[in-house]
């Protein structure tokens, strides 16, 4: 057996898929209104702490590698948000991780949801979408399989931007202990 520390095939990471203000990185890019960052990239210094450790625990704990978590589920596990302020500002670190992906300051698969797919990501995971059409009056609910389906979805699309190289999280990351 090889040395783990010889291995050349990394563990891949824990994601933290996130909605924000939408931006245009060139005047002919589409807009981007949700991104993808390694969990690590909350460990960064120019991520507010301790509030970015907090949620890189909590976002890795327990989860499968590759997994990718919105918010919307933290929220969901975290009594349906009344347990946040225990574990920090996540609306500041969002924010923060926007700044350090427009810096190049870390990875990010940037993407440009269409409102539904949106909705269902910054949903939790057993809410229900319900989209009006007024052309016929009627309405579609869309729950939890879509937003599995949707979330399966950027999964193969992080799959094929990673092309084997794992999103890099940034430099100078804060040291963390993992238990096990």
């Amino acid at each position: 057996m090889t040395p783990p520390h010889h291995r050349t095939q990394k563990t891949p990471d824990v994601y933290l898929l996130f909605a924000h203000e939408p931006y245009y990185p060139g005047p002919a890019d589409q807009e981007i209104n949700t991104s993808v960052v390694s969990a690590s990239s909350l460990l960064h210094p120019h991520i507010r702490q301790p509030d970015g450790a907090r949620i890189h625990a909590l976002l890795t704990r327990g989860r499968r590698p590759g997994h990718i978590v919105p918010p919307a589920t933290l929220t969901h596990e975290l009594g349906g948000g009344t347990d946040w302020p225990a574990i920090g500002d996540w609306e500041t670190v969002t924010a923060d991780l926007v700044r350090l992906i427009r810096s190049r300051g870390c990875d990010a698969l940037s993407l440009g949801l269409p409102p539904l797919v949106r909705a269902l990501v910054c949903t939790g995971p057993y809410s229900r979408v319900r989209i009006h059409d007024p052309a016929t009056g009627c309405f579609q609910v869309f729950g939890p399989a879509d937003r599995s389906e949707v979330l399966a979805a950027i999964g193969s699309h992080l799959l094929q931007a990673e092309a084997g190289v794992p999103l890099w999280p940034g430099d100078g990351l804060l040291v963390t202990v993992r238990h096990h």
